[in-house]
């Protein structure tokens, strides 16, 4: 296990424990909602870069797995996507997203929906880009977080890796493209091995170093392509 990236994660989720109340933060030059228990993007540098590197298709759909306060979602509304899905596994999160597709006025085009990665969809449902920012940090695979806000940072055994890349060919349209948040504090190699199961190759699309308290963290944004 990456104890650097355990470090990281502990005490960024330290931070998230503090928050108690509902509130709002600023992110993208824009005003988001933040419901307790949600994952905070604004306490992480990663947030903007992903949001930024996104490449969202214009008039195609859009859909965020792991949506937490639907900021990337929302953000692939107002630039231009005609149908968005946003999924995450938290009822909280789900709100939460609700909440700022309402406060930006967009809740027409983006879908919430609440369940473990792609088991809310119709067999039907495809999309032009599936996008996650991964719960990256590795734990072992019998250590079980103790609530979704700690699942929103450790990924037991890469299980929900796993799930992600095995699943999400089934919702791509001809054409679509797979997408993922990364960082170097995640165990590259075994997400290599897991998109090979699965017949995909891990290409990094952007990537960016920034400093943090436990030293750099490069960010990147990875996309799967077919083998």
């Amino acid at each position: 296990m990456n104890t650097r990236a355990r470090q990281a994660a502990g005490n960024l989720l330290a931070r998230h424990r503090e928050i108690t109340l509902r509130q709002n933060f600023r992110l993208l030059g824009l005003d988001w909602d933040l419901l307790p228990g949600v994952y905070a993007p604004h306490l992480s540098q990663s947030s903007a870069l992903y949001a930024e590197w996104i490449p969202y298709p214009v008039h195609g759909s859009f859909c965020e797995i792991g949506s937490g306060t639907g900021y990337v979602a929302v953000t692939a509304a107002l630039r231009g996507c005609d149908a968005v899905t946003a999924i995450d596994m938290s009822r909280a999160a789900a709100d939460n997203t609700r909440l700022n597709a309402e406060r930006h006025g967009v809740a027409d085009r983006v879908r919430v929906a609440c369940g473990d990665m792609f088991s809310p969809l119709g067999a039907d449902d495809r999309f032009d880009l599936i996008y996650w920012n991964s719960n990256f940090v590795e734990a072992p695979s019998d250590e079980a977080a103790a609530d979704d806000l700690e699942r929103a940072f450790f990924d037991p055994g890469y299980t929900a890796h796993d799930a992600f890349l095995r699943d999400a060919g089934n919702h791509l349209t001809p054409g679509g493209r797979l997408m993922l948040g990364f960082t170097d504090l995640g165990n590259a190699a075994l997400v290599g091995e897991i998109a090979a199961r699965h017949g995909w190759r891990p290409a990094v699309l952007r990537a960016a170093g920034c400093a943090a308290p436990e030293g750099k963290i490069d960010y990147q944004l990875v996309e799967f392509l077919r083998d």
